[in-house]
Protein backbone atom coordinates (compact mmCIF):
# COMPACT_ATOMS: atom_id res chain seq x y z
CA UNK A 1 0.00 0.00 0.00
CA UNK A 2 1.36 3.46 -0.65
CA UNK A 3 0.85 6.48 0.97
CA UNK A 4 -0.27 9.87 -0.68
CA UNK A 5 0.80 12.95 0.58
CA UNK A 6 -2.63 15.33 0.91
CA UNK A 7 -0.83 18.88 -0.42
CA UNK A 8 1.44 17.27 -3.23
CA UNK A 9 -0.44 14.46 -4.11
CA UNK A 10 2.90 12.29 -4.58
CA UNK A 11 4.80 9.74 -2.07
CA UNK A 12 6.46 11.53 1.09
CA UNK A 13 9.85 10.71 1.74
CA UNK A 14 8.85 11.31 5.62
CA UNK A 15 5.33 10.29 6.06
CA UNK A 16 3.22 11.55 8.97
CA UNK A 17 0.04 11.77 10.08
CA UNK A 18 -2.37 15.00 11.00
CA UNK A 19 -4.27 14.11 14.36
CA UNK A 20 -6.87 16.63 13.17
CA UNK A 21 -7.87 16.11 10.05
CA UNK A 22 -6.55 12.14 10.07
CA UNK A 23 -4.52 13.06 6.50
CA UNK A 24 -1.27 11.85 5.65
CA UNK A 25 1.62 15.15 4.47
CA UNK A 26 5.23 15.37 3.80
CA UNK A 27 6.70 16.08 6.74
CA UNK A 28 8.38 18.52 5.09
CA UNK A 29 5.55 20.50 3.48
CA UNK A 30 3.42 20.13 6.47
CA UNK A 31 6.24 21.92 8.98
CA UNK A 32 5.94 24.89 6.73
CA UNK A 33 2.31 25.31 6.26
CA UNK A 34 2.15 25.16 9.85
CA UNK A 35 4.48 27.74 10.46
CA UNK A 36 2.89 30.13 8.12
CA UNK A 37 -1.09 29.71 9.08
CA UNK A 38 -0.86 27.41 12.11
CA UNK A 39 -3.57 25.16 10.86
CA UNK A 40 -4.45 21.92 9.60
CA UNK A 41 -5.01 22.59 5.46
CA UNK A 42 -7.40 20.52 5.13
CA UNK A 43 -9.86 21.90 7.56
CA UNK A 44 -8.41 24.75 8.74
CA UNK A 45 -8.42 24.12 12.71
CA UNK A 46 -5.29 24.79 14.62
CA UNK A 47 -2.04 22.51 14.05
CA UNK A 48 1.24 22.37 16.17
CA UNK A 49 4.46 20.39 14.80
CA UNK A 50 4.16 18.19 17.97
CA UNK A 51 1.06 17.15 17.36
CA UNK A 52 1.82 15.60 14.12
CA UNK A 53 2.68 11.64 14.49
CA UNK A 54 5.27 10.15 12.30
CA UNK A 55 4.84 6.99 10.34
CA UNK A 56 7.17 4.22 10.33
CA UNK A 57 7.07 2.46 6.38
CA UNK A 58 10.18 1.02 4.90
CA UNK A 59 12.10 3.04 2.43
CA UNK A 60 9.25 4.18 -0.34
CA UNK A 61 9.74 3.28 -3.96
CA UNK A 62 8.95 6.81 -5.69
CA UNK A 63 7.03 6.11 -9.17
CA UNK A 64 8.86 7.54 -12.58
CA UNK A 65 7.76 10.93 -13.64
CA UNK A 66 5.97 10.84 -16.46
CA UNK A 67 9.25 12.26 -18.59
CA UNK A 68 10.72 8.96 -17.57
CA UNK A 69 8.19 7.13 -19.65
CA UNK A 70 8.95 7.62 -23.32
CA UNK A 71 11.74 5.42 -25.39
CA UNK A 72 14.27 8.62 -25.07
CA UNK A 73 14.21 8.81 -21.39
CA UNK A 74 14.24 4.87 -21.04
CA UNK A 75 17.30 4.58 -23.47
CA UNK A 76 18.90 7.95 -21.30
CA UNK A 77 18.45 5.71 -18.15
CA UNK A 78 19.82 2.71 -19.37
CA UNK A 79 22.44 4.90 -20.62
CA UNK A 80 23.45 5.73 -17.37
CA UNK A 81 22.69 2.43 -15.58
CA UNK A 82 25.28 1.00 -17.83
CA UNK A 83 27.79 3.66 -17.39
CA UNK A 84 27.72 3.34 -13.54
CA UNK A 85 27.70 -0.53 -14.22
CA UNK A 86 31.10 0.27 -15.88
CA UNK A 87 32.68 2.58 -13.75
CA UNK A 88 31.87 0.36 -10.98
CA UNK A 89 33.52 -2.92 -12.74
CA UNK A 90 37.38 -0.40 -13.11
CA UNK A 91 36.80 0.46 -9.43
CA UNK A 92 36.53 -3.32 -8.77
CA UNK A 93 39.32 -4.47 -10.99
CA UNK A 94 41.52 -2.06 -9.52
CA UNK A 95 40.82 -2.95 -5.99
CA UNK A 96 41.99 -6.73 -7.20
CA UNK A 97 45.16 -5.45 -8.68
CA UNK A 98 46.00 -3.98 -5.47
CA UNK A 99 44.51 -6.85 -3.53
CA UNK A 100 46.97 -9.04 -5.32
CA UNK A 101 50.13 -7.20 -5.49
CA UNK A 102 49.60 -7.42 -1.49
CA UNK A 103 48.85 -10.87 -1.33
CA UNK A 104 52.48 -10.89 -3.87
CA UNK A 105 54.25 -8.81 -1.43
CA UNK A 106 52.86 -11.13 1.53
CA UNK A 107 53.93 -14.26 0.19
CA UNK A 108 57.70 -12.68 -0.84
CA UNK A 109 58.14 -11.78 3.28
CA UNK A 110 56.70 -15.00 4.36
CA UNK A 111 59.24 -16.76 2.18
CA UNK A 112 62.16 -14.71 3.02
CA UNK A 113 61.04 -14.94 7.29
CA UNK A 114 61.36 -18.74 6.27
CA UNK A 115 64.65 -18.56 4.67
CA UNK A 116 65.83 -16.61 7.93
CA UNK A 117 64.49 -18.90 10.37
CA UNK A 118 66.19 -21.72 8.23
CA UNK A 119 69.56 -19.68 8.46
CA UNK A 120 68.76 -19.20 12.13
CA UNK A 121 68.15 -23.15 12.82
CA UNK A 122 71.31 -24.05 10.93
CA UNK A 123 73.33 -21.41 12.97
CA UNK A 124 71.73 -22.52 16.17
CA UNK A 125 72.44 -26.32 15.52
CA UNK A 126 76.30 -25.43 14.24
CA UNK A 127 76.57 -23.91 17.76
CA UNK A 128 75.14 -26.23 19.75
CA UNK A 129 77.64 -29.03 17.88
CA UNK A 130 80.62 -26.68 18.94
CA UNK A 131 79.71 -26.34 22.34
CA UNK A 132 79.22 -30.16 22.21
CA UNK A 133 82.69 -30.31 21.19
CA UNK A 134 84.38 -27.74 23.63
CA UNK A 135 82.93 -28.98 26.47
CA UNK A 136 85.09 -31.76 26.90
CA UNK A 137 87.91 -29.98 25.44
CA UNK A 138 87.58 -27.50 28.14
CA UNK A 139 88.73 -30.35 30.62
CA UNK A 140 91.48 -31.20 28.76
CA UNK A 141 93.39 -28.10 28.27
CA UNK A 142 94.00 -27.62 32.42
CA UNK A 143 95.65 -30.53 32.91
CA UNK A 144 98.03 -30.16 29.71
CA UNK A 145 98.36 -26.66 31.07
CA UNK A 146 99.90 -27.82 34.40
CA UNK A 147 102.89 -30.34 34.24
CA UNK A 148 102.51 -33.73 36.44
CA UNK A 149 104.97 -32.69 39.23
CA UNK A 150 102.70 -29.95 40.00
CA UNK A 151 100.09 -30.69 41.69
CA UNK A 152 99.18 -27.81 43.88
CA UNK A 153 98.09 -25.94 40.49
CA UNK A 154 94.34 -25.45 39.64
CA UNK A 155 92.68 -27.85 37.34
CA UNK A 156 90.02 -27.56 34.77
CA UNK A 157 89.27 -23.61 35.72
CA UNK A 158 92.88 -22.54 36.73
CA UNK A 159 94.08 -20.34 38.70
CA UNK A 160 96.50 -18.53 36.51
CA UNK A 161 98.69 -16.60 39.54
CA UNK A 162 99.41 -19.76 41.20
CA UNK A 163 100.67 -21.62 37.52
CA UNK A 164 102.67 -19.10 37.08
CA UNK A 165 104.21 -18.78 40.07
CA UNK A 166 105.07 -22.07 40.13
CA UNK A 167 106.03 -22.36 36.25
CA UNK A 168 107.83 -19.44 35.71
CA UNK A 169 110.26 -18.62 32.71
CA UNK A 170 113.40 -20.84 33.57
CA UNK A 171 116.69 -20.29 32.37
CA UNK A 172 116.36 -22.33 29.16
CA UNK A 173 113.03 -20.25 28.11
CA UNK A 174 115.31 -16.84 28.55
CA UNK A 175 118.30 -18.14 27.36
CA UNK A 176 115.86 -19.11 24.00
CA UNK A 177 114.78 -15.21 23.76
CA UNK A 178 118.12 -13.97 24.18
CA UNK A 179 119.38 -15.80 21.14
CA UNK A 180 116.53 -14.65 18.88
CA UNK A 181 116.92 -11.61 19.77
CA UNK A 182 120.56 -11.56 19.14
CA UNK A 183 119.97 -13.27 16.07
CA UNK A 184 117.07 -10.45 15.00
CA UNK A 185 119.52 -7.79 15.70
CA UNK A 186 122.38 -8.98 13.70
CA UNK A 187 120.14 -8.87 10.96
CA UNK A 188 118.70 -5.70 10.87
CA UNK A 189 122.20 -4.48 11.19
CA UNK A 190 123.38 -6.26 8.11
CA UNK A 191 120.09 -4.46 6.23
CA UNK A 192 121.43 -1.11 7.66
CA UNK A 193 119.10 1.55 6.77
CA UNK A 194 118.74 0.19 2.87
CA UNK A 195 115.09 0.11 1.72
CA UNK A 196 114.15 -3.16 -0.11
CA UNK A 197 114.58 -2.95 -3.77
CA UNK A 198 111.19 -4.56 -4.06
CA UNK A 199 109.03 -2.74 -1.65
CA UNK A 200 106.66 0.07 -3.99
CA UNK A 201 107.38 3.53 -3.99
CA UNK A 202 105.64 6.45 -2.21
CA UNK A 203 104.50 7.64 -5.68
CA UNK A 204 103.49 4.81 -6.70
CA UNK A 205 101.59 3.83 -3.42
CA UNK A 206 99.71 7.28 -3.60
CA UNK A 207 98.16 6.01 -6.88
CA UNK A 208 96.46 2.80 -4.90
CA UNK A 209 93.27 2.06 -5.45
CA UNK A 210 90.38 -0.45 -3.88
CA UNK A 211 90.48 -3.28 -6.11
CA UNK A 212 88.45 -5.84 -4.18
CA UNK A 213 85.88 -6.36 -1.27
CA UNK A 214 84.62 -9.00 0.20
CA UNK A 215 81.52 -9.02 2.47
CA UNK A 216 80.69 -12.88 3.21
CA UNK A 217 83.10 -13.88 5.39
CA UNK A 218 81.69 -13.26 8.90
CA UNK A 219 77.77 -13.70 9.79
CA UNK A 220 75.54 -10.87 8.29
CA UNK A 221 73.10 -10.97 12.15
CA UNK A 222 75.79 -10.09 13.99
CA UNK A 223 77.44 -7.22 11.35
CA UNK A 224 81.22 -6.41 12.15
CA UNK A 225 85.32 -7.65 11.68
CA UNK A 226 86.98 -6.97 14.69
CA UNK A 227 90.53 -7.62 14.16
CA UNK A 228 92.67 -8.43 11.15
CA UNK A 229 95.80 -10.39 10.03
CA UNK A 230 98.07 -11.45 6.99
CA UNK A 231 100.68 -14.68 7.25
CA UNK A 232 103.89 -13.26 7.39
CA UNK A 233 105.35 -15.86 4.85
CA UNK A 234 102.95 -15.78 2.66
CA UNK A 235 100.56 -12.60 2.48
CA UNK A 236 98.00 -13.65 0.50
CA UNK A 237 96.46 -15.40 3.08
CA UNK A 238 94.17 -13.13 5.88
CA UNK A 239 92.76 -13.64 8.77
CA UNK A 240 89.56 -12.20 10.37
CA UNK A 241 87.96 -12.22 13.85
CA UNK A 242 84.55 -11.03 14.10
CA UNK A 243 81.50 -10.10 16.50
CA UNK A 244 80.14 -13.25 15.47
CA UNK A 245 82.23 -15.23 17.54
CA UNK A 246 84.08 -16.92 14.07
CA UNK A 247 87.45 -16.20 13.27
CA UNK A 248 87.85 -16.51 9.14
CA UNK A 249 90.93 -17.93 7.03
CA UNK A 250 90.49 -16.10 3.77
CA UNK A 251 92.34 -16.96 0.44
CA UNK A 252 92.99 -13.30 -1.53
CA UNK A 253 94.31 -15.15 -4.55
CA UNK A 254 91.38 -17.58 -4.58
CA UNK A 255 88.96 -15.26 -3.07
CA UNK A 256 87.55 -17.98 -1.16
CA UNK A 257 87.30 -18.98 2.45
CA UNK A 258 89.46 -21.65 3.31
CA UNK A 259 88.73 -22.43 7.13
CA UNK A 260 85.89 -20.94 9.37
CA UNK A 261 87.03 -21.85 12.93
CA UNK A 262 84.23 -21.66 15.33
CA UNK A 263 84.69 -21.81 19.57
CA UNK A 264 84.47 -18.27 21.06
CA UNK A 265 81.65 -17.94 23.08
CA UNK A 266 81.84 -14.02 22.58
CA UNK A 267 83.08 -11.72 19.90
CA UNK A 268 86.83 -12.20 18.37
CA UNK A 269 88.65 -8.89 19.22
CA UNK A 270 92.36 -10.17 18.32
CA UNK A 271 93.86 -12.53 16.02
CA UNK A 272 97.29 -14.14 14.79
CA UNK A 273 98.65 -15.75 11.69
CA UNK A 274 101.67 -17.81 12.36
CA UNK A 275 104.78 -17.26 10.85
CA UNK A 276 105.74 -20.58 9.47
CA UNK A 277 102.93 -23.05 10.76
CA UNK A 278 99.92 -23.45 9.39
CA UNK A 279 98.50 -22.32 13.23
CA UNK A 280 96.59 -19.19 13.61
CA UNK A 281 95.63 -17.60 17.09
CA UNK A 282 92.81 -15.56 18.53
CA UNK A 283 91.22 -13.96 21.62
CA UNK A 284 88.40 -12.90 23.06
CA UNK A 285 86.35 -11.03 26.00
CA UNK A 286 85.26 -14.77 26.53
CA UNK A 287 88.82 -14.89 28.38
CA UNK A 288 90.54 -17.25 26.09
CA UNK A 289 92.92 -17.51 24.05
CA UNK A 290 92.10 -20.19 21.42
CA UNK A 291 95.20 -21.59 19.30
CA UNK A 292 93.37 -23.06 16.00
CA UNK A 293 94.99 -25.63 13.13
CA UNK A 294 94.39 -24.34 9.75
CA UNK A 295 93.91 -27.59 8.10
CA UNK A 296 92.51 -29.92 10.47
CA UNK A 297 89.92 -26.56 10.80
CA UNK A 298 89.89 -27.14 15.09
CA UNK A 299 90.90 -25.92 18.11
CA UNK A 300 93.94 -27.64 19.34
CA UNK A 301 94.63 -25.73 22.51
CA UNK A 302 93.10 -22.98 25.08
CA UNK A 303 95.28 -20.65 26.68
CA UNK A 304 93.31 -19.83 30.34
CA UNK A 305 95.58 -16.61 31.00
CA UNK A 306 93.08 -14.61 32.43
CA UNK A 307 90.39 -13.61 34.30
CA UNK A 308 88.89 -10.71 32.61
CA UNK A 309 88.20 -10.26 28.60
CA UNK A 310 91.23 -10.67 26.83
CA UNK A 311 92.42 -7.23 25.02
CA UNK A 312 95.47 -7.80 22.95
CA UNK A 313 97.50 -10.88 21.78
CA UNK A 314 100.79 -10.75 20.11
CA UNK A 315 103.63 -13.77 19.19
CA UNK A 316 106.82 -14.04 19.82
CA UNK A 317 109.73 -13.77 17.00
CA UNK A 318 110.41 -17.63 18.09
CA UNK A 319 106.99 -17.98 17.05
CA UNK A 320 106.33 -20.21 20.57
CA UNK A 321 104.92 -18.14 22.85
CA UNK A 322 101.90 -15.52 23.44
CA UNK A 323 101.95 -12.41 25.02
CA UNK A 324 98.79 -11.02 25.85
CA UNK A 325 96.94 -7.95 27.96
CA UNK A 326 93.30 -8.46 29.63
CA UNK A 327 91.12 -6.49 31.67
CA UNK A 328 92.27 -7.69 34.83
CA UNK A 329 95.14 -5.85 34.50
CA UNK A 330 97.73 -8.55 34.35
CA UNK A 331 99.62 -9.22 31.28
CA UNK A 332 100.25 -13.20 30.61
CA UNK A 333 103.62 -15.20 28.41
CA UNK A 334 102.25 -18.24 27.92
CA UNK A 335 103.66 -21.04 25.71
CA UNK A 336 101.60 -21.97 22.85
CA UNK A 337 102.46 -25.32 22.85
CA UNK A 338 101.32 -26.81 26.09
CA UNK A 339 98.97 -24.01 27.29
CA UNK A 340 101.39 -23.00 29.85
CA UNK A 341 101.21 -19.97 31.74
CA UNK A 342 104.57 -18.94 31.58
CA UNK A 343 104.71 -15.89 33.51
CA UNK A 344 101.60 -13.24 34.74
CA UNK A 345 102.66 -9.79 35.80
CA UNK A 346 100.28 -6.43 36.61
CA UNK A 347 101.47 -3.00 37.95
CA UNK A 348 100.32 -2.60 41.27
CA UNK A 349 100.78 1.00 41.22
CA UNK A 350 98.89 1.10 38.48
CA UNK A 351 95.75 -0.39 38.98
CA UNK A 352 93.84 0.03 35.62
CA UNK A 353 93.04 -2.56 32.57
CA UNK A 354 95.34 -3.37 29.83
CA UNK A 355 93.83 -2.36 26.32
CA UNK A 356 96.65 -3.44 23.79
CA UNK A 357 100.27 -5.31 23.75
CA UNK A 358 102.89 -5.38 20.82
CA UNK A 359 105.84 -7.17 21.45
CA UNK A 360 109.07 -4.96 20.26
CA UNK A 361 110.82 -6.84 16.84
CA UNK A 362 113.61 -8.38 19.26
CA UNK A 363 110.93 -9.75 21.35
CA UNK A 364 113.09 -9.02 24.71
CA UNK A 365 110.87 -5.97 25.58
CA UNK A 366 107.13 -5.01 24.96
CA UNK A 367 104.58 -2.21 25.02
CA UNK A 368 101.32 -2.21 26.71
CA UNK A 369 97.92 0.43 26.31
CA UNK A 370 96.34 1.28 29.36
CA UNK A 371 92.82 2.11 30.08
CA UNK A 372 94.54 6.07 31.76
CA UNK A 373 96.04 6.55 28.56
CA UNK A 374 99.89 5.43 29.59
CA UNK A 375 102.00 3.61 27.56
CA UNK A 376 104.29 1.06 29.36
CA UNK A 377 107.27 -0.66 28.22
CA UNK A 378 108.36 -3.70 30.34
CA UNK A 379 111.57 -6.18 30.13
CA UNK A 380 110.42 -9.49 29.58
CA UNK A 381 113.19 -11.17 31.19
CA UNK A 382 113.05 -9.44 34.90
CA UNK A 383 109.17 -8.72 33.89
CA UNK A 384 109.69 -5.28 35.03
CA UNK A 385 108.26 -1.96 33.78
CA UNK A 386 110.72 -0.28 32.39
CA UNK A 387 109.74 3.38 30.67
CA UNK A 388 106.37 4.58 30.63
CA UNK A 389 105.19 6.95 27.82
CA UNK A 390 102.40 9.47 28.90
CA UNK A 391 100.62 11.98 26.69
CA UNK A 392 97.82 10.50 25.26
CA UNK A 393 94.31 11.33 26.92
CA UNK A 394 91.56 8.43 26.96
CA UNK A 395 92.14 4.74 26.73
CA UNK A 396 94.82 3.44 24.31
CA UNK A 397 93.73 1.29 21.54
CA UNK A 398 96.47 0.20 19.41
CA UNK A 399 100.42 0.19 19.61
CA UNK A 400 102.83 -0.56 16.87
CA UNK A 401 106.26 -1.08 16.83
CA UNK A 402 108.94 -0.16 13.75
CA UNK A 403 110.43 -3.22 12.05
CA UNK A 404 113.72 -0.42 12.30
CA UNK A 405 113.74 -1.52 16.13
CA UNK A 406 113.51 2.42 17.49
CA UNK A 407 110.34 3.90 16.63
CA UNK A 408 106.43 3.30 18.17
CA UNK A 409 103.41 4.32 17.25
CA UNK A 410 100.36 4.67 19.86
CA UNK A 411 96.73 5.85 19.31
CA UNK A 412 94.29 6.20 21.77
CA UNK A 413 90.87 7.75 22.22
CA UNK A 414 92.32 11.39 21.27
CA UNK A 415 92.29 11.81 17.53
CA UNK A 416 95.84 11.71 17.58
CA UNK A 417 99.19 9.38 16.44
CA UNK A 418 101.66 9.51 18.90
CA UNK A 419 105.76 8.47 17.23
CA UNK A 420 107.80 7.67 20.29
CA UNK A 421 111.91 7.09 20.21
CA UNK A 422 112.57 4.49 22.25
CA UNK A 423 116.39 5.34 22.24
CA UNK A 424 115.85 9.08 23.98
CA UNK A 425 112.57 7.53 25.74
CA UNK A 426 110.30 10.58 24.34
CA UNK A 427 107.53 11.48 21.83
CA UNK A 428 109.07 13.27 18.55
CA UNK A 429 106.04 13.61 16.49
CA UNK A 430 102.38 13.97 16.65
CA UNK A 431 99.88 13.55 14.01
CA UNK A 432 96.71 14.94 14.89
CA UNK A 433 93.72 14.01 13.06
CA UNK A 434 90.47 15.00 12.67
CA UNK A 435 88.37 15.76 15.34
CA UNK A 436 85.98 12.79 16.88
CA UNK A 437 88.43 10.77 14.62
CA UNK A 438 88.71 7.18 15.90
CA UNK A 439 92.28 4.97 15.78
CA UNK A 440 91.67 1.50 15.52
CA UNK A 441 94.62 0.10 13.84
CA UNK A 442 97.95 0.79 13.83
CA UNK A 443 100.76 -0.97 11.19
CA UNK A 444 104.08 -0.53 9.87
CA UNK A 445 105.17 -2.31 6.86
CA UNK A 446 107.76 -4.92 7.07
CA UNK A 447 110.73 -2.14 6.05
CA UNK A 448 109.26 -0.02 8.51
CA UNK A 449 108.87 2.63 5.77
CA UNK A 450 105.42 3.01 5.77
CA UNK A 451 102.69 3.65 8.82
CA UNK A 452 98.71 2.84 7.93
CA UNK A 453 96.27 4.32 9.99
CA UNK A 454 93.06 2.90 10.59
CA UNK A 455 89.98 3.84 12.24
CA UNK A 456 87.51 6.86 10.90
CA UNK A 457 89.25 5.58 8.09
CA UNK A 458 92.79 4.49 6.29
CA UNK A 459 95.45 6.59 6.01
CA UNK A 460 99.38 5.72 5.20
CA UNK A 461 101.60 8.14 6.31
CA UNK A 462 105.73 7.38 5.22
CA UNK A 463 107.87 7.36 7.94
CA UNK A 464 110.62 10.32 8.64
CA UNK A 465 108.96 12.73 6.46
CA UNK A 466 106.01 11.91 8.26
CA UNK A 467 103.81 13.05 5.58
CA UNK A 468 100.59 10.96 4.31
CA UNK A 469 100.46 9.77 0.82
CA UNK A 470 97.17 7.69 1.07
CA UNK A 471 94.08 8.26 2.24
CA UNK A 472 90.76 5.97 1.85
CA UNK A 473 86.97 6.55 3.09
CA UNK A 474 85.61 2.86 1.14
CA UNK A 475 84.63 1.66 4.47
CA UNK A 476 81.21 2.72 5.39
CA UNK A 477 81.83 1.56 8.81
CA UNK A 478 84.98 1.95 11.56
CA UNK A 479 87.64 0.32 10.10
CA UNK A 480 88.96 -2.31 12.84
CA UNK A 481 91.99 -3.33 11.31
CA UNK A 482 94.47 -2.68 8.45
CA UNK A 483 97.70 -4.60 7.21
CA UNK A 484 100.31 -4.37 4.44
CA UNK A 485 101.15 -7.41 1.98
CA UNK A 486 104.56 -7.95 1.02
CA UNK A 487 106.64 -4.85 0.62
CA UNK A 488 103.44 -2.69 0.30
CA UNK A 489 102.50 -4.68 -3.28
CA UNK A 490 98.69 -4.11 -1.56
CA UNK A 491 96.76 -3.00 1.55
CA UNK A 492 94.51 -4.76 3.21
CA UNK A 493 91.59 -3.18 5.64
CA UNK A 494 88.56 -4.60 7.53
CA UNK A 495 85.62 -2.57 9.19
CA UNK A 496 82.77 -2.89 10.71
CA UNK A 497 80.20 -2.96 7.57
CA UNK A 498 81.50 -7.11 7.56
CA UNK A 499 83.35 -6.13 4.55
CA UNK A 500 87.45 -6.86 4.26
CA UNK A 501 88.54 -4.63 1.06
CA UNK A 502 92.15 -4.72 -0.69
CA UNK A 503 93.90 -1.71 -2.43
CA UNK A 504 96.82 -1.70 -4.94
CA UNK A 505 97.81 -0.11 -8.26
Amino acid sequence: MSLFCAISNEVPEHPCVSPVSNQVFERRLIEKYIAENGTDPMNGQPLSEEQLVDIKVSHPIRPKAPSATSIPAILKSLQDEWDAVMLHSFTLRQQLQTTRQELSHALYQHDAACRVIARLTKEVTAAREALATLKPQAGLVAPQAVPASQPAAAGAGGEPMEISEQVGMNPEIIQKLQDKAAILTTERKKRGKTVPEELVRAEDLSKYRQVASHAGLHSASVPGILALDLCPSDTSKVLTGGADKNVVVFDKNEEQIVATLKGHTKKVTSVIYHPSQSVVFSASPDNTIRVWSVTGGNCVQVVRAHEGGVTGLSLHATGDYLLSSSEDQYWAFSDIQTGRVLTKVTDESAGCALTCAQFHPDGLIFGTGTADSQIKIWDLKERTNVANFPGHSGPVTSIAFSENGYYLATGAQDSSVKLWDLRKLKNFKTITLDNNYEVKSLVFDQSGTYLAVGGSDIRVYICKQWSEVLNFTDHTGLVTGVAFGDNAQFLSSAGMDRSLKFYSL
